[in-house]
């Protein structure tokens, strides 16, 4: 089955997909209500905020990656496509990490820093491939070996950064999250 097979499939089963990307917020939301303020990041509730954020991150990135690629590779019109299929699964992933992180830190929930390390690479990724289809190469004939460098050092930077999120092994102490400037510390 290919990629674009998966996708019209999905667009065949609306009300099912519809239905799934709707549970995954409700189900963050009441599994928030089930627990105590601040038990959040005991067991079994980390074990079940850990399955919700798999279930609904990986469909994400998925759905965020197609969309993307739709939108800067193909020029497809986002105005023909369904909603459903491109916007839903990023949507319910947003929401549900945002209700899960209103209950509990994710340091808490097992295997959020792995996920997020993907989500980097997954990024990091996405960028290059799209800044070496826009500069069609002209980069090394047409830029500044400055820019040249400047981009390779972040990407890497970037790609090293989420490969080491990513591949953590259990015993290994979670490095601190870099803090952006006027983000308030916990």
């Amino acid at each position: 089955m290919t990629t674009n097979e998966l996708i019209q499939h999905a667009d065949q089963h609306s009300l099912l997909l519809a239905a799934a990307f709707v549970a995954l917020p409700l189900g963050a939301w009441l599994v928030g209500q089930m627990h105590p303020d601040g038990r959040g990041g005991s067991p079994p509730w980390k074990f079940l905020y850990g399955g919700l954020i798999y279930l609904s991150c990986v469909p994400g990135m998925f759905a965020a990656v197609i969309t993307a690629y739709r939108l800067f590779f193909v020029r497809e019109n986002l105005l023909e496509v369904n909603p459903l299929v491109c916007f839903l699964p990023i949507l319910a992933m947003v929401v549900t990490l945002v209700f899960i992180r209103k209950r509990v830190t994710f340091d808490e929930v097992p295997g959020f820093d792995r996920i997020s390390g993907l989500m980097t690479m997954v990024g990091c990724t996405f960028g290059v491939a799209l800044a070496i289809e826009k500069t069609h190469i002209f980069l090394f004939f047409g830029g500044s070996i400055e820019r040249l460098i400047a981009l390779a050092v972040g990407v890497f930077a970037l790609i090293k950064w989420g490969s080491h999120r990513l591949f953590l092994s259990r015993n290994e102490a979670k490095p601190k999250r870099p803090r952006f400037p006027g983000e308030m510390r916990q």
